[in-house]
């Protein structure tokens, strides 16, 4: 059954990827750390009713939000890397999508305490005035690239994910009324690694809670190869970035 289903999805005609990023949000304080997941609506087209990390598409408004910090020389590197026409700011605009889209569908504000803006200074872009209200900005310097994900060809919708994570430490403010039957999110459940793979979960889902958990085994080197997974020639590879 699942790979007749994987069939039929893949019917669409072919679309180059869109830029896109997920934050994992980890909470370390207790002996097994737990991660915040989402419960899509049934009603989605795409992954209805699966358990998934915040997260959506780029937007050009992410480009000009400013922060409280920046992505490290490393991070920078390698979210550079497989890429046409890289540059820094590319990567810092998917850091903050992975952020702005986390807010767009929990109403957590995650990032650091920061003075009132110079009334001389650039405007807040659309869609990062909650942060504004909060008195905050994102904090880049803690945000930790983990992987890369190309959606495999002919699906309906397809994106190059980045995927992210940040301490639950970094939540400085909550809004309410973000989850609910009529949301994207219906749920949100806090769930150790071990207890979220048996959610229900898109396989690159169940592959970076995999990831993350090496990583946090191994003391979460910041300097460790970023696993790229995507779809050649019909096979599934995982290369190191």
């Amino acid at each position: 059954m699942a790979f007749q289903t994987a069939q039929r999805e893949r019917t669409s005609p072919n679309q180059r990827p869109r830029d896109a990023a997920t934050l994992i949000v980890v909470d370390r304080r207790a002996a097994a750390p737990k991660v915040l997941m989402g419960r899509r609506h049934d009603g989605h087209k795409f992954m209805p009713g699966k358990f998934v990390f915040p997260g959506g598409r780029l937007e050009r408004s992410d480009r000009f939000m400013r922060a409280a910090s920046e992505l490290s020389p490393e991070t920078e590197v390698r979210l550079a890397a497989r890429v046409v026409r890289p540059s820094s700011s590319r990567g810092r605009a998917l850091a903050l999508t992975a952020i702005r889209e986390t807010y767009e569908e929990t109403g957590l504000v995650i990032g650091r305490s920061a003075p009132a803006q110079p009334a001389s200074s650039r405007p807040i872009p659309a869609g990062w005035a909650p942060f504004l209200g909060a008195g905050a900005l994102p904090h880049l310097g803690s945000i930790a690239f983990i992987g890369r994900a190309i959606t495999p060809p002919r699906r309906p919708k397809r994106f190059d994910t980045r995927f992210f994570s940040v301490d639950r430490e970094e939540i400085v403010a909550t809004a309410d009324g973000f989850v609910g039957p009529d949301k994207e999110l219906v749920e949100l459940v806090w769930v150790d690694l071990r207890e979220a793979q048996q959610l229900d979960l898109p396989r690159i889902t169940s592959i970076m809670l995999q990831e993350l958990e090496g990583r946090l085994e191994a003391g979460f080197p910041h300097d460790a190869p970023i696993p790229f997974y995507r779809e050649r020639h019909g096979r599934f590879l995982r290369d190191l970035l």
